[in-house]
């Protein structure tokens, strides 16, 4: 009788793989990212962690074993969700693996642009001693958080530390600890006049496509900043750029875009009050690390038990 079959499209440290052992021991494991080495191996894989583009191409959907999926991101927009729902397969994300290293991020960029530290990074480059009228500061200030999941939840317990005043938005309108007052996105145009940072860390569905454009923009305080870690097809980039450009809003920090990389004809790299990172606001040293001990094992344990995969599994209905 063959085996049963993991294939894990990244490379990991032995002790990960001894502690896989020690769950599935009769298992074949192929493991590493490199095509050649798990391609012959898809469709006789039950379960597959890391999900590549090419795979897709590659699996017959009709010979394919695979009983579940566990992504390497949070979001799973880009997987084949309706073939995967179809054959009822499970899929699970990588959801929270991200809180700390995204959360810094986002507060690294609120306080690169109150503090104008991306000017002064500028200016050293020139040796040029100037102010550049440097008179924000951030303690105290309105924050809006779009989304309060695990990363959603990290950036309202730091802003807590900036004493900062924290607006949450989830789907579920659910109270969060750490946030002062929850709505529904429906609610959003009343409430972004009132805020200093709006920040987004949605996930890219319907109802979040194109969610913010000149509208929302027009209804932000000229003041305010915008950081976007979640989606870039979130926003309308075109009139993103539009508000920054004429003043609408104070300036972005920006960590994904509606194309990536991100054209270089694209006017967001020469605004000054613009900070691009690419697309590396979840990138730890942990990373892996987290995903497999975090998440994969104990939902592996389960798994063999009998039982569906419960930590981050994906609704289809709802898209994350």
């Amino acid at each position: 009788m063959q085996n049963k079959k993991l294939i894990i499209t990244q490379n990991l440290d032995q002790i990960l793989i001894d502690k896989i052992k020690v769950i599935i021991p009769d298992w074949d494991l192929v493991i590493g990212k490199e095509k050649n080495i798990w391609s012959e191996h898809l469709n006789e894989a039950e379960i597959i962690v890391s999900w590549k583009k090419e795979i897709e191409k590659m699996i017959s959907w009709n010979q394919s074993k695979l009983r579940w999926l566990q992504a390497w991101s949070a979001g799973v927009n880009s997987l084949p969700l309706q073939e995967l729902e179809a054959k009822k397969i499970h899929t699970t994300s990588a959801n929270g693996v991200h809180a700390y290293p995204i959360s810094e991020t986002i507060f690294a960029l609120m306080l690169a642009l109150t503090r104008k530290i991306h000017t002064y990074v500028k200016n050293q480059q020139t040796k040029k001693w100037d102010h550049a009228g440097l008179n924000l500061e951030l303690h105290g200030k309105t924050i809006a958080i779009l989304g309060i999941g695990a990363i959603g939840k990290e950036t309202a317990k730091i802003a807590k530390a900036f004493g900062m005043e924290v607006i949450g938005f989830r789907h579920s309108g659910k109270p969060e600890e750490n946030v002062d007052i929850m709505y529904t996105l429906q609610h959003l145009n009343n409430v972004l006049p009132h805020c200093d940072y709006v920040v987004v860390t949605l996930p890219y569905t319907k109802e979040t496509h194109h969610l913010f454009g000149t509208e929302q923009f027009n209804l932000m305080k000229p003041s305010s900043f915008f950081i976007n870690i979640g989606r870039g097809s979130i926003v309308v980039e075109s009139e993103l750029i539009n508000a920054l450009q004429d003043g609408k809003i104070s300036g972005a920090g920006l960590d994904v875009f509606e194309k990536e990389p991100l054209d270089e004809g694209s006017p967001l790299w020469e605004l000054d009050n613009v900070i691009i990172t690419p697309h590396t606001s979840g990138s730890t040293e942990h990373y892996t690390k987290r995903v497999i001990e975090d998440i994969f094992i104990p939902n592996l344990k389960s798994y063999i038990q009998g039982e569906t995969p419960a930590i981050n599994i994906v609704d289809y209905k709802k898209g994350y």
